[in-house]
């Protein structure tokens, strides 16, 4: 071994973690023979042996989060020989390992074959990367340590490479960190990579924080708490803890602030849950606690475990937090999930089961964002109880629709609304901390709006709404696929009874479908051209008929009986209304954009007339459940007044606001009402336009 790394001396730091060669320790020491064998001869960009990298991620796994399972370490050892060693394969692992190491092994190597951009080959590692972390925690877990080592060795890599990486990092593995209760590492995690993210504003930032420390009053309160302390008798450490640059970070806005609201806090180590409360007497008797700030994690944990007092106070005119806590709820604080957890234990905690749950959702390919999804499983927690007096803890800002998702997938499915003390609220409303909340239910799954998926804040409830959003999206696709191919089929003089024959089955096997309707489906987002399908069907189905040119500029044509938003998007650029003639759309996976005929964006686009159809509406077959607003542009109070009385009886007016002041001789007005159907809507709009009064309406979806 080269001299940079001492192969002897690493074998001396582990076994103080896992003892010798024999017993269940055996399987780390031969993976670490194996390991220094494969990655022999190899180094790192900074000229060291590459096998001082997986040694140094089972040491921070051993070491840091207090992780001594042999196999775990094992995999974390080997985790780079099947990407990095070509004659290596998983199944050489397995073989030589067993299965739990090979499976955790194969979680963290990238995948090998693709063909695409960047951007989706990034995408896939990181779901496979997920996928893998449902199936075993161990994963998640090697793969932040190895994050971790790699951030410590950084500055090795070249610019545009350090930068990557501390995207990444910021995205996903410290707020993965975070989440999983990893406090000690998600902040070194944060620190490591807006350093490199941001070298001047972090230097910057780092220079106040020191200077903060230091300060004459920073250093009083402390000494006044030790003073106070041991004049109550009360066996206490307190330590002075400034946030580091992870604490200034804004995710939303990807910048550092120079300022922020709680730059430090204090940490009183005490010896055991009764002085803790007493501590808490003596921080609130000197310094009085900002009102509804005080947090009792002891009796409430976190659902990492996390247990402690918090208090925060306002001390000349700067925000102080105050973390009292016994030396085994800070050692915990620090392990996260491994705190009362072990992977061969056959019972997982609820804690475990949302985890797994989140990287299951993570990673299916369901069009959510890792970065977001992850953001929000790590926010602060609120409690709420039901009807029972069961506590759910959710991620603040959480929605109605999460609690109803956190007690049951079925109950959110079905979730019309709830009871939230003794108002009744929509799906969407936001729960505050001490909710009692009754779910009310439909009895068949609700329509959600698309706004919900962005309310809502947690992985269980923004999976379910994205999962109702593809089951709409597909059913208009097939709707509109079905009624198109025919359509196509014709206009070569096709009947489209050729699809009825059982060699239908040659086309639907060259896509990989298992029945018409996936065809349609396919037809209907976008997904198989129609020019490709029409020429399989000549190929595999007409048998020698003689076929018409092809159709240049004819329109194929849908009606529709439905407005959902989640699949029907009308143009802002031309606001199409649905009782409008000469409408088209655009077809994709995620259902129509509607246009104008005539619109110049649309007609600025490079389509060809396969992917667009004229679309028209049944009128009285579509139903509108959303209040309506109509906006007329000038009007005398009288005539607006006239106007409005001799309306279409099915225009149910609640209210009629005017927008100017009312000393205008034609003031501007905003009309909102209620209707029923697009039929009763268009004789509405036609009412207005014989008025002559400029308008406007743009509808409600």
């Amino acid at each position: 071994m080269s001299k940079e790394f001492d192969l002897a001396e690493y074998r001396q730091l582990m076994t103080r973690y896992l003892g010798g060669s024999k017993g269940t320790a055996r399987v780390f020491w031969e993976a670490l023979d194996f390991a220094v064998a494969a990655h022999a001869g190899q180094r790192r960009r900074s000229g060291e042996p590459y096998i001082l990298h997986p040694c140094r991620v089972a040491q921070v796994l051993a070491e840091e989060m207090e992780i001594t399972d042999p196999e775990l370490l094992a995999a974390a050892l080997l985790h780079d020989t099947v990407e990095d060693v070509e004659e290596i394969t998983i199944e050489m692992v397995a073989e030589r390992f067993g299965r739990n190491v090979a499976a955790t092994v194969d979680g963290c190597t990238k995948i090998v074959r693709f063909s695409g951009d960047r951007q989706t080959f990034y995408k896939q590692v990181h779901r496979k990367i997920f996928s893998g972390a449902a199936a075993r925690l161990e994963v998640m877990l090697v793969k932040l340590a190895d994050r971790l080592h790699n951030l410590r060795t950084l500055n090795a890599m070249p610019r545009d490479r350090r930068q990557k990486i501390s995207v990444e990092t910021l995205d996903i593995y410290a707020p993965m960190a975070r989440v999983m209760g990893f406090f000690n590492m998600k902040r070194e995690l944060y620190d490591l990579a807006l350093k490199y993210k941001f070298p001047r504003q972090s230097h910057k930032v780092q220079l106040r924080i020191r200077q903060m420390e230091e300060s004459e009053e920073v250093r009083e309160i402390a000494a006044r708490l030790r003073r106070e302390l041991r004049r109550a008798r009360i066996d206490c450490q307190v330590s002075i803890r400034p946030k580091g640059l992870w604490g200034y970070f804004d995710p939303v806005k990807k910048q550092l602030k120079q300022v922020i609201d709680h730059p430090l806090e204090y940490t009183l180590l005490v010896k055991d849950i009764h002085s803790c409360y007493e501590a808490l007497g003596i921080v609130n008797q000197n310094f009085p606690p900002i009102p509804r700030t005080i947090r009792d994690f002891i009796a409430n944990p976190k659902p990492t475990g996390y247990q402690g007092l918090h208090a925060r106070a306002n001390i000349k005119g700067h925000n102080y937090l105050f973390k009292i806590r016994t030396p085994d709820m800070a050692r915990n604080a620090q392990r996260g999930i491994i705190h009362g957890w072990s992977a061969h234990s056959k019972v997982a905690g609820i804690f475990e089961k949302e985890l797994r749950e989140m990287f299951n959702i993570l990673g299916a390919d369901q069009g959510l964002s890792p970065k977001e999804m992850i953001a929000a499983s790590g926010k602060k927690e609120i409690y709420t109880y039901t009807p029972k007096g069961d506590r759910i803890c959710l991620p603040i800002q959480s929605i109605v629709l999460d609690f109803a998702y956190r007690v049951h997938t079925d109950v959110g499915k079905y979730c019309s609304g709830a009871i939230v003390g003794q108002q009744r609220v929509p799906p969407g409303h936001v729960l505050k901390d001490g909710d009692r909340v009754k779910i009310l239910r439909q009895d068949s799954p609700v329509l959600f709006d698309p706004d919900l998926l962005e309310l809502s804040q947690t992985p269980r409830a923004r999976s379910g709404v994205a999962k109702g959003f593809r089951v709409r999206q597909r059913a208009l696709a097939r709707e509109i696929g079905r009624a198109i191919l025919p359509q196509e089929l014709k206009r070569y003089g096709i009947d489209a009874e050729v699809l009825n024959k059982k060699e239908v089955k040659t086309i639907l096997d060259e896509y990989g479908l298992e029945s018409l309707d996936q065809l349609y489906q396919g037809v209907g987002a976008d997904q198989i051209h129609l020019r490709e399908l029409v020429g399989k069907v000549i190929d595999t189905l007409v048998n020698g008929q003689e076929i018409l040119q092809p159709p240049a500029g004819v329109l194929n044509r849908t009606c529709l009986s439905s407005l959902d938003p989640v699949c029907i998007k009308f143009s802002a650029c031309c606001k199409p209304v649905p009782t409008d003639k000469g409408l088209v759309g655009l077809l994709s996976e995620r259902g129509l954009s509607v246009h104008h005929h005539e619109c110049k964006r649309f007609r600025g686009l490079k389509v060809q007339r396969e992917d667009v159809v004229e679309v028209r509406w049944k009128l009285k077959e579509t139903s509108i459940s959303k209040p309506q607003t109509l906006y007329v542009a000038a009007a005398a109070r009288n005539r607006m007044l006239m106007l409005l009385g001799v309306a279409p009886v099915k225009m149910k007016i609640s209210e009629v606001i005017a927008l100017s002041r009312i000393e205008t001789k034609k003031p501007a007005w905003e009309v909102i009402f209620r209707v029923a159907t697009l039929y009763d809507l268009r004789n509405i709009l036609n009412h207005f336009t014989k008025s002559g009064l400029p308008y406007e309406f743009v509808l409600e979806q």
